[in-house]
This record gives structure tokens, C-alpha cells and sequence, in this order.
């Protein structure tokens, strides 16, 4: 297979699908290798930085187009769109600001808070774009996705909740997740039909808290276990006064928490995935997620040892890997038949507005 992943149109049925009968499940699948992105991994690293970083948003367009390429439903795969000269113009709008406001703080630390309120007012507005630009930009079956909303309700859940989140010590932050999911996915589409997303703030404090329950519960076992050794580590004066064994236990300890805290995050995300995927619908068709943590943590902790045995030549493989049992944990379920929901689709694709390209034509996205 070719390094890039050339753009592909919309494909017939597969003969697995019209076979399918309605409300038969859908698996997502992921036909690419590490093998095959490491070919695109290594060049648009190597060209990224001899041309000191302009190259990557031709690296990002190469990188979207293969995973896309490579994630298929039902016998057919999706498109990125993408402009490279887009995504450039954004990164340089990004980079004058960021530099804007650094530089704002050395000459005075006025002029540096006003410039950091110019990004919070900013920011909101990038983000809503980026979507604008990520969904446009994206199609199955030669059908667009979309992202409507108000730059209004951008700022409400991107700046409003999250400072009300600071305030409130933090226990607001389940409740903002759940609104910003809630905003990204009720105002997606697929051509003319709309996502909607039905998970209660309720259900995102139940994931926060398993998440800190295990996240905790770990690393109380951990201090636990090695209790002993740090009490007398400390005893002796510290490293200056301790042993070989000492230390030793000392660097074993720190490696089994630096373990713990990275396994830790693929359980969250994995709560976090089935969580939201399992309550997103579009139209009357849903979706299922079924990943396990298990599965995750393992994939996790391979693919660390991987990064770090092959001093990181191996991150390209650790991406796909991940990905791979991600979107392979996925599945669309009917409500009826596949096929007459995506010719019905096809058929009210012109009434999304191929006009709205004209003002999509920055990608704006941090």
C-alpha cells in the first residue's frame, strides 16, 4: 500500500450488508498497520523538521487521510478533506497569538493579563471553528458530516462552565464534560440526519468517581506496599545515608506508581468511550461501545515498554494499536435497514449546503 492514502469516493454496498437484515449490528473495522503508518509517520516527521514545522499540516492532512482511509462500516470507508493550506493558516493564526501573549508578559504584566483575556475570549471561538472545519471536512460514502451550533452556546461551554467549573473546586467538571459532549454531539450530522446525545450529568459523576475510586484505590495499595522501605529510607538521613537495596526499592517504587498512573488513564478513557458512544444516536439508529479496561491497559503498557525499548520508534505501531481496538469496539445498530437510510441520505445530502465550504476555509483548531 502506498505511504499516503489516496482519497477515496462512496462505495457500493458490500454483499455482507445486503445481506444484513434491519437492525442487524455494524462493526466498525480498521484495516491499516504500524507498518504501513510508520512509512508516513517517519517522512512527515523528517520533513516537519527540516522545514522547521510548516510541513505539518501536509503531515496532519497525510496522517487524517490514512486513518480514515483504513476505518471502514459496512463495507465502505471514510474521507478526510482536508486543506493543508487551511490547517497552516490556522496554526500561524494560533502561533501569533501564543506569541503575542507571551511576549505580552515581558513588557508588563498588564499588558500580559489583558492578552491572556483576549485568548479566553478567543478560544472558544477557535475551538467551535475547528469543529465547523474537522466535521465539514469529513465524509462516508461521499456524504458530508456537518457541525452547526451558535458561537454563543461555544462560549458557554468552553468559557463559561469551565471557569464555573474552577470555582467550584473542580466539582463542576463532570457536569461540564457532560454539556460539552452534549453540544458536539447534538449539533453534529450526517448529511441531512443530526446526532443526539442522551447521557444525564448523572452518569458522568458516576464514571468520575470510579475512575477516582480505582485511580486512589491504587495508589493507597502502592503506598501501602512500600510503606516500610520509604519509612526507612526516611530514617536514614535519605539517599545520602541508604543503601544500594534502599535505593533500589526507592527507583521500584517510583516505577511501579509511574505504571499505576499510566493505567490508570486507559480505564477513564474507556469509561469515558462507552459512556458516551453508548448513549449517541443518529437519527434512530445508535451506536455501541465495548471496550474493556483490561484490554486497554494492556495495550497501554505493551505499548509503553514498545516507545521505550526502541526509543520511540515504536509510537507509530503504540497509535495504531490503540486505535485499532478502539474503533474495532464500535458498532452502528439499525433501527431498520442500512441501505435505505444511506440512499435516503444521499438523496437529501444537497440540503446540508455545499456553500458553507467558503467560510470553513481556516482550520483553527489548537
Amino acid at each position: 500500500m502506498n505511504a499516503e492514502a489516496p482519497e477515496t469516493t462512496s462505495e457500493p454496498a458490500s454483499a455482507d450488508m445486503q445481506r444484513a437484515g434491519p437492525g442487524q449490528p455494524e462493526a466498525f473495522t480498521f484495516t491499516g498497520s504500524g507498518s504501513e503508518y510508520f512509512r508516513i509517520w517517519i517522512v512527515n516527521l523528517l520533513l516537519t523538521i527540516v522545514t522547521l514545522g510548516i510541513y505539518s499540516a501536509w503531515a496532519k492532512v497525510r496522517r487524517t487521510r490514512y486513518f480514515y482511509a483504513n476505518t471502514r462500516l459496512a463495507g465502505s470507508s471514510f474521507d478526510y478533506h482536508g486543506s493543508p493550506l487551511a490547517i497552516l493558516r490556522g496554526r500561524i493564526v494560533a502561533l501569533l497569538l501564543f506569541g503575542a501573549y507571551n511576549i505580552a508578559f515581558r513588557v508588563s504584566d498588564a499588558a500580559g493579563f489583558a492578552m491572556l483575556l483576549v485568548l479566553g475570549a478567543l478560544i472558544p471561538w477557535m475551538l467551535w471553528k475547528s469543529l465547523q472545519f474537522k466535521l465539514y471536512n469529513s465524509s462516508y460514502r461521499g456524504i458530508r458530516f456537518g457541525f452547526g451550533g451558535s458561537a454563543g452556546k461555544a462560549y458557554f461551554v468552553y468559557l463559561v462552565l469551565p471557569v464555573l467549573s474552577a470555582l467550584s473546586l473542580l466539582l463542576l467538571v463532570p457536569f461540564t464534560h457532560q454539556r460539552i459532549k452534549k453540544f458536539q454531539h447534538d449539533h453534529s450530522r450526517y448529511g441531512a440526519t443530526s446526532f443526539s446525545f442522551h447521557a444525564a450529568p448523572g452518569r458522568f459523576y458516576k464514571a468520575y468517581l470510579v475512575a477516582s475510586a480505582v485511580g486512589l484505590g491504587g495508589m493507597l495499595a502502592i503506598m501501602l506496599a512500600f510503606g516500610g522501605a520509604l519509612a526507612g529510607l526516611a530514617e536514614a538521613g535519605g539517599l545520602r545515608g541508604a543503601g544500594p537495596a534502599a535505593v533500589g526499592t526507592l527507583i521500584l517504587f517510583l516505577l511501579v506508581l509511574y505504571a499505576w498512573i499510566f493505567s490508570f488513564l486507559p480505564v477513564f478513557f474507556t469509561l469515558l468511550q462507552n459512556l458516551i458512544w453508548n448513549n449517541t444516536r443518529l437519527g434512530e439508529h445508535r451506536f455501541e461501545s465495548r471496550l474493556r479496561a483490561g484490554r486497554m491497559i494492556f495495550i497501554a503498557l505493551t505499548n509503553l515498554i514498545g516507545i521505550v525499548v526502541t526509543l520511540g520508534l515504536f509510537i507509530p505501531f503504540a497509535q495504531v494499536r490503540t486505535l485499532k481496538y478502539r474503533i474495532e469496539s464500535m458498532s452502528l445498530i439499525p433501527s431498520g435497514s442500512l441501505d435505505a437510510f444511506l440512499a435516503d441520505a444521499q438523496q437529501q445530502a444537497s440540503a446540508t449546503g455545499e456553500g458553507a465550504a467558503d467560510l470553513l476555509d481556516v482550520d483553527l483548531s489548537l
